[in-house]
């Protein structure tokens, strides 16, 4: 059966924010969740991927088609989902689509921020990971290689990432409307990945009163709060100290809440109502929902700040049909060279066979010489029965073939079987 490439998934377009946070996979989670698809489907998923992300958890595959149909069955069942609670939010793409998709989200064109450069990065730890548990073969490969150089091409030729407000900045803006002047605030940061690092290099160009980092591990929290002149604190420390800070912005990988609504409202009470913005760009969400009902808190959450970012996004709509350009030319590109490896098996074949009839004859030679017969005569009797051997399917075919099957045949041999003045040329 026929192998392809598939994506199924759901995205920030597709899934409000409490859906995406269920199915959402840490990257410890992501490794055994590829060789649990595998291993479910056997041969009918030779190759897996699986990218999650706070917008998007999608699985790649090469597979054979019948499995695409149940892959939501098993995301649903892996994740301990109802499956009525998931299908409605997905999508699947298949062939040239699941192609287009990859380098579309590569690119930054499928994301909440147009142009956005991160979710390369994700994406190629993704392909790490796959790599790592055996997900990866030829098709995948090569299809995420080109996936990486297309976003290249899209992001040097076009102007899609040019100007782009990141969610970064949008926090500060937000912040801004609450604060106006941040020098007076003091700010705390939960979390030490690449998505906290950009908000505190765009928090500290405003010049805030305090910067604190807190972290599961204290040394990647210091190595952090050493590029900002910022202090570090344990998280077992955020119930009694969070009252101290007037912006708090938190994206971890923690599967539970870590800010919950009554340690905020301790923190609102010792404030003394004192407003507090709260930023949460973790999926599964780091502080409870509950907290923005409070109302001296103002808590945003990534599909905030996504909608915030696409107003300003109108500017690099003209770069969008450019990119588009480029990856429906790649798509091409890649789907010829994944039908040719369809033929592969066929041409492997004909190798076998043809290897077979050489050494039959190349047998029969070295006896000939053996028994004392000329050198010359043995040269032109292997060359004649390598001929004919060579022949005898196609002209058997052509003898024995109906007529309109011997028409193509006519048609296709000079193609097969190229004249000497044709190999001349």
């Amino acid at each position: 059966m026929s192998v392809e490439v598939l994506a199924l998934g759901l995205n920030h377009s597709t899934a409000p924010l409490a859906v995406r946070e269920r199915v959402s996979l840490s990257e410890e989670i992501i490794r055994p969740a590829i060789a649990c698809l595998r291993s479910a489907f056997g041969k009918g998923v030779r190759e897996a991927a699986i990218l999650s992300t706070c917008n998007r958890t999608e699985i790649y595959c090469a597979a054979e088609r019948g499995a695409a149909a149940e892959l939501p069955a098993w995301l649903a069942s892996y994740q301990q989902l109802d499956p009525n609670e998931l299908y409605p939010y997905l999508y699947r793409h298949d062939g040239d689509a699941a192609v287009r998709h990859a380098f579309r989200v590569a690119s930054g064109l499928d994301s909440m921020v147009l142009g956005e450069p991160q979710i390369l990065g994700q994406i190629k730890s993704a392909v790490r990971a796959a790599g790592e548990v055996g997900g990866l073969g030829v098709t995948l490969n090569q299809l995420f290689q080109r996936t990486f150089a297309v976003a290249k091409e899209v992001r040097t030729q076009t102007e899609i990432g040019a100007h782009s407000v990141s969610m970064a900045a949008a926090a500060v803006r937000l912040a801004e409307r609450v604060f106006g002047d941040l020098s007076k605030t003091r700010m705390l940061f939960i979390g030490a990945g690449e998505m906290i690092e950009l908000c505190a290099t765009h928090f500290a160009a405003r010049q805030p009163a305090g910067m604190m980092v807190a972290n599961r591990t204290l040394e990647r929290a210091e190595h952090l709060a050493g590029r900002f002149a910022a202090s570090t604190m344990k998280l077992s420390e955020l119930s009694n100290r969070l009252a101290e800070f007037d912006v708090v912005v938190s994206c971890t990988a923690s599967s539970l809440p870590l800010l919950g609504l009554g340690m905020v409202e301790r923190a609102v009470r010792m404030r003394r109502h004192r407003p507090m913005v709260m930023v949460d760009l973790a999926v599964p969400r780091d502080i409870e929902q509950e907290v923005g009902r409070l109302d001296d808190v103002y808590l945003y959450s990534v599909d905030d700040l996504g909608r915030l970012v696409q107003h300003a996004s109108d500017a690099r709509r003209a770069a969008v049909m450019q990119a588009e350009a480029i990856i429906d030319a790649r798509v091409h590109n890649f789907m010829h060279w994944l039908s040719s490896r369809a033929v592969v098996p066929a041409i492997r074949d004909l190798h076998d066979a043809a290897d077979v009839l050489r050494q039959q004859e190349l047998e029969r030679a070295r006896r000939a010489l053996a028994r004392g017969e000329a050198p010359e005569a043995v040269l032109e009797q292997l060359a004649h029965g390598l001929t004919q051997k060579y022949l005898h399917g196609p002209m058997a075919a052509l003898n024995q073939s109906p007529q309109d099957e011997r028409e193509q045949l006519m048609h296709w041999l000079p193609r097969l079987f190229p004249s000497a003045r044709d190999r001349r040329r």
